[in-house]
């Protein structure tokens, strides 16, 4: 990549990161040479763009001029190499994708492997988080693409990729493993631990339409410390089938009295230019669910 492009590149991420250190993170520099070329920057243009303080950096009045014309220039680019890698018959290239971990865990292995045997030379960067952050890292451009729970903004591209069911989990030995199906009420009535972060998601919206509210003693975005702790008969949980898959906790799944799902898709900015290498992604994304299908 052009030098300068890298400074562009630099100021713009850590603009929308709030600082040195996750830019420096999300670009795969040390933390010290995003400060710097953000410097040079502020050298060759005689201005200031960033103020810096513990909280992190904040945009001048000239940053904030000048940061609209860096993105364009970085999204040009970004364009350029699109039409170059296809020229090129892709012969590189790197996809950044956002997910959440039990597809990281149990479906992006296989993905990649089966994509890789076509395109051995593509590179892969994989971030992890909740719904919301990713739907956020594809909107600002952070990663290519995401997977996600569907619906999602009306601003994404989106493909649904399967129907994820949600079932109830309780420690071995518990009494409602007697049962098959568990009501929500049995649930209402034990520990229970909630598997949520910032945003609202499947679980509470289950509960909410049920007019019920569970007994909440934990919350996390970790699916293997919330089984841990189910495990060591800290309370029961709603869970979605995918994170159980081949679980090594001593723990019993059961489906819900009233069933409940979780649609999983794949999203993507709209984009009047797509890279190459992710418009292939998503073909065989396409292709593999409806072999999947049939």
């Amino acid at each position: 990549m052009d030098g300068s492009i890298q400074k562009y590149l630099a100021f713009v991420k850590t603009v929308e990161c709030g600082s040195f250190t996750k830019a420096a993170e999300l670009l795969s520099y040390s933390q010290s040479g995003i400060s710097r070329m953000i410097g040079d920057l502020e050298r060759e243009w005689k201005v200031t763009l960033l103020e810096r303080s513990r909280s992190g950096v904040r945009l001048t009045s000239e940053g904030i001029r000048l940061l609209p014309y860096a993105k364009r220039v970085c999204d040009e680019y970004e364009k350029l190499q699109s039409v170059v890698n296809g020229i090129n018959g892709l012969n590189a290239g790197l996809i950044r994708i956002g997910t959440f971990s039990s597809v990281a865990t149990h479906w992006l292995p296989n993905m990649i492997h089966e994509f890789q045997k076509e395109y051995p030379n593509i590179d892969y960067e994989l971030l992890l988080g909740d719904y919301t952050e990713i739907e956020t890292w594809i909107s600002e451009g952070r990663v290519d693409c995401g997977f996600l729970r569907l619906p999602v903004q009306a601003e994404l591209e989106t493909m649904f990729l399967e129907q994820d069911r949600l079932l109830a989990v309780m420690p071995e030995g518990h009494p409602l493993a007697a049962l098959e199906e568990i009501p929500l009420s049995a649930l209402c009535g034990e520990p229970f631990m909630l598997l949520e972060k910032g945003a609202k998601a499947e679980v509470s919206e289950i509960f909410e339409k049920s007019g019920m509210s569970p007994n909440i003693h934990f919350t996390t975005w970790d699916d293997y410390a919330i089984m841990s702790m189910i495990e060591s008969g800290l309370g029961v949980s709603i869970l979605p089938e995918l994170i159980l898959k081949r679980t090594p906790y001593k723990i019993v799944a059961r489906e819900l009295e009233i069933p409940a799902y979780r649609n999983i898709g794949i999203a993507w900015r709209k984009r009047k230019v797509s890279a190459p290498v992710l418009e292939r992604f998503m073909k065989y994304l396409d292709h593999r669910e409806q072999v999947n299908r049939e």
